[in-house]
């Protein structure tokens, strides 16, 4: 069994592994971090996607080996203590959830989505982005209202590119 070091919410984690064992069940069996949800198992629903080294990724896809020495945020990893992170507040704001079980991979996507392209998103970039999160409660109205809010927000604090 391989032994994998990472960084995972700004925490060293250390284990040994199987070498078939997914990200995704690292985060959630290992590391005991369930906000990290595993909907498809085949990168289709985006309910697992975490940030490794700072881009989206979907874990349900990925070995845990294969991120060895990385550094892995999870929705867990962006408030700061008691306060939520801007996309955060912003989905709570708009009620950018229904059941709630793909927003945590939704939030890790749109803040992948507003730090890649930058402060300001039109509601045809946000709804073309999120072609790979699926939500099965909503016409994604209300969450595509709390990406923008959650933008400008991310914008206006300074939180663009640093989690």
């Amino acid at each position: 069994m391989p032994k994998i070091s990472m960084t995972v919410n700004g925490q060293a984690v250390s284990a040994d592994v199987e070498a078939r064992m997914l990200l995704v069940d690292f985060i959630r069996e290992r590391l005991r971090l369930t906000g990290t949800h595993v909907g498809c198992d085949t990168s289709q629903c985006g309910a697992c996607v975490v940030h490794v080294d700072g881009r989206a990724l979907k874990s349900c896809t990925t070995l845990a080996a294969q991120c060895d020495g990385a550094s892995v945020t999870t929705i867990e990893g962006l408030a700061k203590g008691d306060q939520l992170h801007p996309m955060q507040e912003a989905f709570r704001d708009n009620h950018g959830l229904q059941c709630g079980f793909c927003t945590p991979g939704m939030i890790m996507s749109a803040v992948d989505m507003v730090n890649r392209h930058g402060g300001k998103l039109d509601e045809a970039t946000i709804r073309h982005e999120l072609e790979g999160n699926l939500c099965r409660c909503t016409g994604y109205h209300n969450i595509v209202k709390a990406i923008a809010q959650g933008c400008e927000a991310m914008a206006s604090s300074g939180r663009i590119a640093a989690e």
